[in-house]
């Protein structure tokens, strides 16, 4: 399907999604980022024609979140905060097959960083909220909308600020809705509807080892950088036990179940392989991890440097959180050292109430014949923040997908995309859980 030709077929969320996509808001983090503020003023504008009255906030010159309030026909009810991040992790070019903030529609899908992660939610978002509005309708409660900017590097300048200095946005709000959830994933031919109901803590760690700086032709013991290697190749390879939490446990067992296996003769981590290429995004909830991701040292090849650092995103389980750290340096040993960079919490909320039962209702009124079932997210999102508020978040962004696209693959990965008619199911699914919820 060429871009000239599909132009009037594409949906109205398509369109949305493809115009944030070709929006670069790349964050490389540590307050490193494209600004956000063209993507706000795009939600803004769209928005305001609704006859809604959004606020945009900016953090930092150009770091910019919106905020817009749908009032509901219940005044009496908490309201629901329906949030999205307009930011984007940075993408490499040369590492893809289309240019990655083209909005490339091809092969049925829409192709482009933020395809997945989540300016496609912040379009289906935007499309369901117009559906009511231009209909002469209202949803059953209050809806604050949100769009948040950072939340690729935590929500310093997102919604980490707004809940801390601006928490009245939120007043009235007990649930919010956000991303990586809500999506299918095909397990032995069955399709299962993933709600996200949990999310590990967040520490992001430097590492740092100290030497003596000498000439590099030296016998040398005292290298930094071989005193960091080590440590991190130790901490790299460690095996953290699996251990499971309510959420993790719900889903294996509706795993054995649906495969007709018993989960107590295959291990966790066995049955969620079997979930082919959903099992490896979901293989990371089962335990804590610590991954290396950037090394630095030195600055001339003859020059044995006298410090060598790493970075490290540590991924807890929540109840793991107040000791990783400690595990951590017994595993690298005293004379590294250790310096938080950011942390956030860990999250787990009960797969049960009313806004579950209601997303619930919503994907089988859409597909009758899915299964729903409770996940926790091996990364995190915006509803940390709003959790010490005291608001209850959960994943719900829905789309269904074909049983061989891997989808949790591309998040943060090359040639990200999202089908076109997943955009319009998800649409169709939020614009009815607004009517119900």
């Amino acid at each position: 399907m060429s871009l000239e030709t599909s132009e009037h077929a594409l949906s109205e969320t398509a369109r949305v999604a493809r115009d944030l996509i070709r929006i670069d808001t790349s964050n490389r983090g540590g307050g490193d980022a494209e600004p956000e503020l063209p993507a706000a003023e795009y939600v803004a504008a769209y928005l305001r024609e609704l006859g809604l009255e959004p606020e945009i906030y900016e953090t930092d010159p150009g770091r910019a979140s919106v905020i817009a309030r749908v009032a509901g026909a219940d005044a009496s009810l908490p309201a629901l905060v329906l949030h999205g991040h307009l930011d984007v992790v940075p993408a490499d070019p040369a590492n893809w097959s289309v240019d990655p903030f083209a909005g490339v529609i091809r092969d049925g899908m829409l192709w482009g960083r933020g395809a997945v992660d989540m300016k496609d939610m912040d379009a289906m978002i935007l499309t369901a909220v117009a559906e009511l509005l231009r209909g002469g309708e209202r949803p059953r409660r209050d809806v604050i909308l949100a769009f948040f900017a950072d939340e690729e590097n935590g929500g310093v300048y997102g919604a980490q600020h707004l809940v801390r200095h601006h928490p009245e946005l939120f007043a009235g709000a007990e649930t919010a809705i956000s991303e990586v959830g809500g999506y299918s994933i095909d397990i032995a031919g069955t399709r299962a509807y993933l709600i996200q109901t949990g999310e590990k803590s967040l520490e992001w760690i430097r590492l740092r080892a100290r030497g003596t700086a000498a000439h590099g032709s030296r016998v040398w013991h005292d290298n930094a950088v071989t005193r960091l290697a080590e440590a991190i190749a130790a901490l790299g390879r460690h095996e953290w036990p699996v251990t499971l939490t309510d959420t993790t446990r719900d889903l294996v067992d509706a795993i054995a179940e649906i495969l007709g296996e018993d989960p107590h003769q295959v291990s966790p981590e066995d049955l969620v392989l079997r979930l082919g290429k959903g099992g490896g995004f979901i293989q990371a909830s089962l335990r804590s991890t610590s991954n290396p991701t950037v090394l630095q040292a030195g600055y001339k090849h003859n020059v044995i440097p006298d410090t060598a650092e790493a970075l490290v995103d540590v991924r807890a389980l929540p109840a793991d959180q107040a000791t990783i750290l400690d595990q951590i340096r017994a595993i690298v040993g005293d004379d590294i050292e250790l310096e938080q960079v950011h942390s956030d919490i860990g999250l787990e909320v009960p797969f049960a109430g009313e806004l579950v039962d209601a997303m619930t209702a919503s994907l089988k009124r859409a597909d009758p014949e899915a299964r729903v079932l409770p996940y926790l997210l091996s990364g995190g999102t915006d509803n940390k923040s709003l959790a010490r508020l005291g608001i209850t978040g959960y994943g719900f962004a829905p789309l269904r997908l074909p049983a061989d696209l891997d989808f949790p693959g591309m998040f943060h990965g090359v040639d990200e995309r999202v089908p076109l008619e997943a955009l319009d199911f998800g649409h169709a699914v939020l614009a009815d859980l607004l009517r119900t919820y």
